[in-house]
């Protein structure tokens, strides 16, 4: 059945009661009969990836000072092995994106998300039971390979399932369970200690594994493989037994008929395919020159300096403030739109790393005002993650997951994913050797520039892609018009 039969049928004679004038599009029509209510199921199972991927990267912030100090001497870490402890999850990651732009396409979205939580709890079993430092590396490099499957998989599976009118607050809530479970394991890390933490660590990959064996294959990966009848099974399990989802099916099948089958190199001429991808790898370098790696390495100090003496309670007052704006974030990213939300958010970096700059000065030059001064370092922390949380910590994901047609989708995603965390590991791997070349006010004002530039990049290049299908936004690149 072709896409103009379907649109044919879709305003039924009960739809043309309701909407006597003619003016409801097939679009409203269609989505007037949609039920999310499977949708956000779906969706909710997927982001226990981003979850996990949390408490990966929140392990080491409680994990490290107790194995600093721990009575073994074959596990105690010295400030070398402490070091690379907390960021060699970032070379697991950049390695498990490359296998996840893989692994997307030969098995597709589900079963390479089921695959992902693998790592995650064989890593975590090797903490657990871990005899030498060795062992302890080894367990956050495969926490750090599920990471980078993860950060790659769960965007492309909740932007293949979701619909235009939701797919922000779901593609947002990607970032948000990721700071979730960072603030989950600070949290825990209060009560429990490394052993126990690593066991809490192991439960949300485990439910995702139970779990995502009753969630549907994403439509579009299924009719990219011509699998036409499971994907208007998945599609009516999504969308709900009352919307046409044929009309859906066939208007995506359009698209992947339009494109081919398989991506080749030649296709990386395409202005559908590279423009893009500029942008999703140019967002994923600015998102790690905003500083944020160096305002989370300086966050302890400064609420130290603040006459804040607990240093855990400082990492949960920082992870309650990120997961805040996140979800604030979430709830109006359909509304307000991803172009508005990435300025304001550039913006409010922009400042608070200029004042950051300006408070090292000033600390360089008069010591005696650090007291005075504390209030300028306590409150650039906060607008700063806030900022980042509401707009450059989900967005470059989210677009990332949104601008890649079908067939490129693996390949493009796992380039980005690359290039996000090789830059994380890059800036914090240099950020000492920065601070000791251009001192700590000049290192924050570097930041600031590149927060700056973040706006001007945002403004000119970045498309919107607010209430936009994928279909169409594929099309906004190629300079046609979408289904």
């Amino acid at each position: 059945m072709d896409l103009q039969e379907e649109r044919r049928r879709l305003l039924d004679p009960e739809d043309r009661e309701e909407d006597p004038t003619g003016l409801m599009s097939e679009q409203e029509a269609y989505m007037s009969k949609v039920k999310n209510k499977n949708l956000y199921l779906a969706s909710f199972v997927s982001v226990l990836g981003p979850m996990s991927f949390g408490f990966v990267l929140g392990y080491s912030s409680p994990a490290i000072p107790e194995l600093s100090s721990i009575d073994d001497p074959r596990l105690r870490l010295d400030d070398v092995q402490a070091s690379w402890f907390g960021s060699i999850v970032t070379v697991g990651a950049a390695l498990g994106g490359l296998l996840g732009g893989w692994l997307v396409e030969k098995i597709g979205r589900k079963l390479s998300l089921m695959f992902c939580s693998l790592p995650f709890v064989f890593g975590f079993t090797i903490i657990i039971a871990a005899q030498n430092v060795w062992m302890l590396h080894v367990g956050r490099v495969l926490t750090g390979v599920a990471s980078g499957i993860t950060s790659l998989v769960v965007p492309l599976y909740i932007s293949e399932m979701a619909h235009e009118r939701v797919r922000g607050l779901l593609g947002s809530c990607v970032q948000l369970m990721v700071v979730l479970g960072i603030m989950g394991v600070y949290l825990a890390g209060l009560f429990v200690d490394w052993h126990w933490l690593a066991i809490c660590s192991s439960v949300p990959p485990t439910l995702l594994v139970l779990l995502m064996v009753f969630m549907p294959e994403t439509p579009r990966f299924l009719l990219s493989q011509g699998k036409r009848r499971e994907a208007e099974e998945a599609l009516r399990f999504l969308r709900g037994p009352e919307a046409p989802v044929e009309w859906e099916c066939a208007r995506i099948e359009e698209a992947c008929d339009e494109q081919g089958s398989s991506f080749q190199m030649s296709d990386l001429k395409d202005p559908g395919v590279y423009k893009p991808l500029m942008i999703a790898i140019s967002l994923m370098i600015f998102q790690q020159m905003t500083g944020i790696n160096a305002i989370m390495f300086y966050a302890e100090n400064i609420f130290e300096q603040a006459h804040f003496k607990e240093s855990d309670l400082a990492s949960v007052i920082v992870g309650l403030i990120q997961v805040v704006f996140t979800a604030v974030a979430a709830l109006i990213m359909d509304k307000a739109g991803r172009k508005v939300l990435l300025i304001i958010s550039g913006v409010a970096m922009a400042i608070s790393t200029t004042a950051f700059g300006v408070y090292f000065y000033l600390m360089s030059e008069k010591t005696e005002a650090q007291g005075d001064l504390s209030w300028l370092a306590l409150a650039s922390t906060a607008v700063f993650i806030a900022g980042f949380a509401l707009g450059w910590g989900p967005i470059p994901w989210l677009i990332m997951s949104e601008v890649f047609p079908v067939k490129v989708r693996g390949f493009a995603s796992a380039v980005c994913v690359l290039t996000n965390w090789s830059m994380a590991f890059i800036v914090t791997k240099t950020f000492q050797d920065m601070m000791n070349l251009l001192t700590s006010a000049g290192t924050f004002w570097l930041f600031a520039s590149f927060c700056t530039a973040n706006i001007v990049f945002t403004a000119v290049f970045v498309p919107e892609t607010k209430g936009k299908t994928l279909e169409q936004i594929e099309a906004t690149f190629r300079g046609t018009s979408g289904p």
